[in-house]
């Protein structure tokens, strides 16, 4: 992946199943990542791979002041079943003004509590695995979706080099071996994508292809 990404810092509250594939996957991708959980031995585990490990309880202002949290304009709180602690680590999170925070819900109302304590994207793991949330919080992409085989589509916003031109003159498959399948615009919704469609300047790209290739497609925006 481009070295965009090492401009993000990204606090993971949680080093569950979900929280570390995910900070993982986020230190993989560039990322600054301090993950965050209360049990000595899910952070020890860790601690080689994340950039920051620390134990602390996650619901506790203080502590996580200490730990520089109220920097970080990322966060993700992928606690799972104490829902309390998700709900409570949340609202910390909210109370200190952080302008992105993704949580993790394992059900749709706990979701809906996650939204009204102030998470701004809410995350059902059965649907979103850490990898594919990974993509997300990096902001490079608006949605991704991996298949088998190592083949993946997302929706990205189209790069520079391809504005003003039709998707035939843009040649984006012969230099970056990706599918342009859909096009959506500002108000006018999706439709699929054909060699005479023109790219403008806020389209939002269906693309498909190789999951390093679609990668690196979207590090081009």
């Amino acid at each position: 992946m481009g070295n965009r990404n090492s401009e993000y810092r990204v606090v993971v509250i949680g080093l569950g199943r979900f929280g570390s594939s995910l900070a993982i996957e986020l230190v993989n991708s560039g990322c600054e990542v301090l993950g965050i959980d209360s049990d000595p031995k899910l952070v020890q585990r860790y601690a080689d791979e994340l950039t920051h490990a620390a134990i602390a309880d996650t619901t506790d202002a203080e502590a996580l002041t200490q730990l520089g949290v109220p920097e970080f304009e990322r966060a993700v709180v992928g606690i799972g079943s104490d829902i309390e602690a998700s709900i409570l680590s949340t609202s910390v999170l909210a109370d200190f003004g952080i302008p992105h925070i993704w949580a993790k819900a394992i059900s749709r109302q706990h979701g809906r509590i996650l939204e009204r304590v102030g998470a701004h994207h809410v995350v059902l793991p059965e649907h979103d695995m850490g990898e594919r949330v990974a993509h997300l919080v990096t902001g490079r992409m608006l949605d991704y979706i991996e298949f088998e085989d190592d083949y993946a589509i997302v929706k990205t916003t189209a790069p520079t080099e391809a504005v003003g031109k039709s998707l035939s003159e843009a040649k984006l498959r012969n230099k970056y071996g990706v599918t342009v399948v859909g096009i959506g615009r500002p108000g006018a919704g999706f439709t699929y994508a054909t060699p005479e469609t023109v790219i403008a300047r806020r389209d939002i790209l269906v693309v498909a292809g190789r999951r390093d290739e679609v990668e690196m497609f979207a590090d081009l925006t």
